[in-house]
């Protein structure tokens, strides 16, 4: 039975080094990607996303004033032309 315990604690060791250094390893690699993507998008000259999400409430209220403005030119009666 310590045998075996012995065993699994060693595999238990290694497993969570092999983890650590794993994730250690995924968060580089993200930064490095992140740091690229970045670049990137200052030398486009792309929006952020706080000024795109800006833009995107703008236009969802310009949509809604021109749906009501239809809605009411719609709604209007044609003047009715008098007969003589």
């Amino acid at each position: 039975m310590s045998k075996s315990k012995f065993i699994i604690d060693k595999f238990a060791k290694l497993f969570e080094q092999s983890l650590i250094s794993y994730k250690d390893l995924s968060s580089e690699i993200t930064n490095i990607l992140r740091s690229q993507r970045d670049d990137i998008v200052f030398k486009m000259k792309l929006t952020s996303k706080e000024e795109t999400a800006i833009l995107l409430q703008r236009i969802e209220k310009i949509e809604k004033k021109i749906e009501k403005l239809e809605k009411k030119r719609n709604k209007k009666n044609p003047k009715k032309v008098k007969k003589y």
